[in-house]
């Protein structure tokens, strides 16, 4: 099904509705909430989810789990999208939380193929084979490391939005400690409660989701390395690498030829 509204499908008797939607670039969905827990994923562009939890950065060939019931709001960055929307008895992912995954060759393949599935598919033929494969499969996706946590006290909060607009490894934990009147020992132990990890690794995730726009928009390895205060080039392409498991060229390279190959479709508003 493609670019039809979910509320149309949303109570069939079904464990999955796959829809596929293409947004032109800069669209906002605003915050809302689904009924079922969903997997959406960006064959093309850029999306970026907030929650009441914090924001994912979610480039090409990934997708983001949002649980049932989960507040969200997405921008789209010329993202051409399928969605499977999963009723909460069958959700695939135990976290209660939102993960970025990896969507793998044969799970891009699936979620292409789901765009032909009618609501009511039969669930006894190809098409119900096809659901519990797309289950099994989202089951064993990995997750990767695109979040950045934003915590409940609202001045550190301000400070890690802050810093989300315009992010810097070269930002130092004292600064943000003297800004909030507190000493180092306090802010980092404040940091790691409020957020779940540590001060370090907050900025190394908030500076790696500023680099994927930059890069994908056509930015230089370079030029990405300097405005996020990396020392060099390669130090900034290490810290990508150990990251998402290959070089920053290389994943561009690797969004820009999935991209060329992927059908357009026509172009709607739902996720």
């Amino acid at each position: 099904m493609l670019n039809i509204p979910l509320a149309d499908v949303d109570r069939v008797a079904r464990p999955i509705v796959a829809i596929g939607t293409d947004y032109s670039p800069g669209t906002l969905l605003d915050f809302h909430t689904h009924r079922r827990a969903q997997f959406l994923y960006g064959m093309t562009g850029l999306m970026e989810v907030d929650t009441d939890d914090g924001t994912w950065m979610v480039p090409p060939y990934s997708g983001v789990w949002l649980p049932a019931g989960k507040r969200h709001r997405v921008r789209m960055n010329g993202v051409s999208t399928r969605s499977l929307y999963i009723e909460p008895h069958a959700a695939p992912r135990p976290s209660p939380g939102c993960e970025v995954l990896v969507v793998s060759p044969l799970l891009h393949q699936l979620l292409l193929a789901s765009a032909n599935m009618p609501a009511l598919y039969d669930e006894n033929g190809r098409d119900g084979a096809l659901a519990q494969l797309l289950l099994h499969e989202l089951q064993l996706a990995p997750s990767l490391p695109l979040f950045a946590p934003l915590p409940h006290d609202p001045e550190l909060a301000s400070l890690c939005r802050n810093f989300l607009g315009q992010p810097s490894i070269r930002s130092l934990p004292e600064e943000w400690a003297r800004q909030l009147h507190r000493s180092q020992r306090t802010f980092n132990r404040l940091f790691r409660q409020q957020t779940g990890m540590s001060f370090g690794v907050w900025r190394q995730q908030a500076c790696l989701m500023a680099a994927l726009p930059r890069l994908l928009s056509g930015s230089s390895v370079t030029r990405t390395a300097l405005e996020l205060g990396y020392d060099s080039p390669g130090a900034f392409s290490s810290m990508f690498r150990k990251a998402l498991g290959q070089s920053p060229t290389a994943f561009v390279r690797a969004a820009t030829r999935q991209g060329e190959e992927l059908p357009n479709h026509g172009s709607q508003t739902e996720a």
